[in-house]
């Protein structure tokens, strides 16, 4: 199979750690979506990425369909990082739909800022801001003194807040969650332990 993506986008560092948790071998094509010459819309009408090629052709696009793709395949007997059914999976499931509700809002930001001064909306940033605020927030109470997000060992829960850390440590350094949320810190430094995370921070 074959991955299209951005080596600093974090919705793509999350389908790269999952395949390295997996055990899954791919080929990588790095093809930012904004570049001049991306020929991403060939493989997603979007013209986002991730976008994951399988080896019968048929393409898969957001990287939540992905990952649940991937956590599907049984690979050496790899363990499952979204829980089958029930309550387990679904508070895995919310857990990712909040770590990439925070990148979401980052995105927003960062693209606004790309706009001529004189065309930005500081209003608009400000609520981006706050969802970004109330996302860590709301992530640092329900983790509280667990050791992972759910259950005892680290799922996509944890994979998908992994992702949102690096984004915000590289893209938005002003937001001082290492300062407020020592819970957090806690996790995204036994995270970065982990050769798949070491293996796909993003470069300068």
């Amino acid at each position: 199979m074959k991955l299209i993506g951005s080596l600093t986008s974090p919705y793509v560092r999350k389908v790269r750690i999952v395949l390295a948790e997996k055990g899954i071998t791919y080929e990588f094509t790095n093809d930012p979506p904004f570049g001049p010459d991306t020929k991403v819309a060939q493989v997603n009408p979007l013209g986002k990425v991730p976008a994951l090629i399988l080896d019968d052709g048929f393409i898969l696009f957001d990287s939540r369909v992905i990952v649940e793709y991937l956590d599907s395949q049984d690979n050496a007997g790899s363990a499952r990082l979204i829980p089958a059914s029930g309550s387990e999976r679904l508070r895995v499931k919310r857990w990712e739909a909040l770590a990439d509700g925070i990148i979401d809002a980052c995105v927003a930001i960062y693209l606004e800022r790309k706009r001529p001064a004189a065309q930005q909306s500081q209003d608009w940033m400000e609520r981006q801001q706050k969802k970004i605020d109330q996302g860590l927030q709301a992530a640092s109470a329900d983790l509280g003194d667990q050791a992972w997000c759910e259950g005892t060992a680290m799922t996509l829960a944890d994979i998908a807040l992994g992702c949102t850390f690096g984004y915000l440590d590289a893209r938005f350094p002003e937001v001082k969650w290492r300062d407020t949320c020592p819970n957090l810190v806690r996790l995204a430094n036994k995270l970065a332990e982990r050769q798949s995370f070491k293996t796909t921070v993003a470069p300068n």
